[in-house]
């Protein structure tokens, strides 16, 4: 390991909305934000054709372009943004206490504030045709991408509440709703379940799973298969939602931070503070209920507006470079 240790006042774990959100205001208040991109630059949007619902885009715009622009204006305010992972962090008890971060098993980073915006990862079926056709007809957002589908036929993968909620709102905007459910009952909650039956444009198949996704390059059906008997089918669909669960990218922060019981990181009321001080959780590492990319750049903006006013209140132990 190298034996390179560089302090600065605040570094950013993570390069999407809530990372480079965060950047820009803890930039301008002067905390010279060093932001480690992680894996996925960008974080999820760059898997996403097409962002409709951000504001300030009445044409929309492609989620790549959209977080280089981000990154663009985060940089242009002083962030320092660099390739790199954080792979392993140890964070102070002190209030002013000095946290430390491993960059890439490799270089240590000493840090007076820390601000985790590593997001969630979205659990899909690991089909290759699935992977394939991400982002030209898959998804895992019915919110974020339902709108493409108006008047079509689609399918959502999953049985629980999420599932339900994006079946119910694909069903006001789509034609037809297939829903697919791998075990011979649904997991979703009573008034969630009667939510789907409600409505006549859902149709439930259970024990159903997906064979393969059918189309070249886009979707354009699916073959099902019945887990009981053995027997496939194939449906056209124009569209297929994954809506399976999310996984937060919190690993390397278990044992140090509050997180419930599916690896979201805690936070204290309101605010994005966690439960060491000097140390803000922002985005979908920490949101489990909105999951869009304007949330996520909100509580980024709330993270390096706590972060400054921390810094404000705490002696600094040496001067930062």
């Amino acid at each position: 390991m190298s034996e390179q240790i560089e302090r600065i006042k605040t570094l950013i774990i993570g390069s999407g909305p809530a990372g480079y959100t965060a950047a820009i205001y803890a930039a301008r208040a002067d905390l010279k934000p060093v932001v480690y991109t992680g894996m996925e630059p960008g974080g999820q949007l760059t898997t996403t054709t097409e962002v409709d619902n951000f504001p300030g885009y009445p044409e929309g715009i492609d989620g790549p372009t959209m977080m280089v622009q981000l990154q663009q204006q985060a940089e242009r305010f002083g962030t320092d943004v660099r390739i790199g992972m954080v792979t392993a962090v140890e964070f102070s008890d002190e209030v002013g206490g000095i946290h430390k971060a491993t960059i890439d098993n490799d270089k240590v980073v000493e840090a007076e504030t820390v601000i985790i915006s590593t997001g969630a990862s979205a659990k899909y079926l690991n089909i290759p045709s699935e992977q394939r056709l991400r982002g030209g007809g898959v998804s895992a957002c019915a919110v974020c991408d339902g709108f493409f589908y108006k008047g079509q036929d689609v399918a959502i993968v999953g049985g629980g509440d999420t599932a339900a909620e994006e079946a119910s709102y694909l069903a006001n905007i789509c034609n037809k709703v297939t829903m697919l459910i791998r075990k011979d009952y649904m997991r979703a909650s009573k008034a969630m379940q009667h939510r789907v039956n409600n409505l006549s444009n859902i149709e439930i198949r259970y024990n159903t799973e997906v064979d393969e996704v059918l189309g070249d390059q886009v979707v354009e059906g699916l073959r099902l298969v019945n887990n009981k008997t053995g027997e496939k089918e194939e449906i056209t669909v124009t569209g297929l939602f994954i809506a399976i669960g999310h996984t937060p990218n919190t690993g390397i922060f278990k044992g140090q931070l509050d997180m419930d019981e599916t690896g979201y990181i805690i936070t204290k009321g309101k605010s994005t503070k966690t439960n060491k001080p000097g140390v803000f959780a922002s985005g979908d590492a920490q949101d489990k209920e909105y999951r869009q990319a304007v949330t996520a750049a909100g509580t980024g903006c709330m993270a390096a507006l706590d972060a400054e006013r921390y810094l404000a209140t705490v002696e600094t132990p040496e001067e930062v470079s």
